[in-house]
C-alpha cells in the first residue's frame, strides 16, 4: 500500500462523504474486507479523485450518472450527499438524473430519483 496516496485519498474521501461515514466504514473493516477499504481509499479516492484533471463537482456529476446507470442505490445515496458537499445543487442533480432516465431507461431514472430524494431529505435539502 502506498501510504501517501492512502492518506491523500482518506482526506478526499472524508471531504466528499463526511468524516463520520468514512471513519465508521474503516473502523468496521475486518480481515476479510479491510483490503477493499484500503484499495478504495488509495486508488479510487487518492489516485483517481486526487488527480488534477477534473474538479470534485465534475467528478460527482460523472459518478451520479455512472452509479445510477449501474443501479447501485446504496452508493448513489452516498454520492448524492457527496455531490451536495461538492457544490452541486438539487437542480443540477435533477438534470443529471433526467439524463440518466433518457440514456439508461426510465426504470433507472425512477429508481435514481427515489434514492436521490431520500438522500436529499436526510441532509435537509
Amino acid at each position: 500500500m502506498n501510504k501517501e496516496l492512502f492518506e491523500k485519498g482518506l482526506a478526499i474521501r472524508k471531504s466528499v462523504l463526511g468524516a463520520e461515514y468514512v471513519e465508521k466504514s474503516i473502523a468496521a473493516a475486518d480481515d476479510f474486507n479491510r483490503p477493499l477499504q484500503e484499495l478504495t481509499t488509495e486508488y479510487c479516492w487518492g489516485w483517481c479523485w486526487g488527480r488534477d484533471g477534473l474538479d470534485k463537482k465534475t467528478r460527482s456529476i460523472i459518478n451520479l450518472a455512472m452509479i445510477s446507470a449501474l443501479n447501485r442505490p446504496h452508493e448513489l445515496k452516498m454520492h448524492v450527499k457527496g455531490a451536495i458537499a461538492n457544490g452541486l445543487t438539487k437542480e443540477e442533480i435533477r438534470e443529471v438524473l433526467l439524463q440518466v432516465a433518457i440514456y439508461c431507461g426510465i426504470p433507472a431514472g425512477v429508481d435514481s430519483f427515489r434514492v436521490a430524494k431520500e438522500a436529499l431529505a436526510e441532509i435537509g435539502k
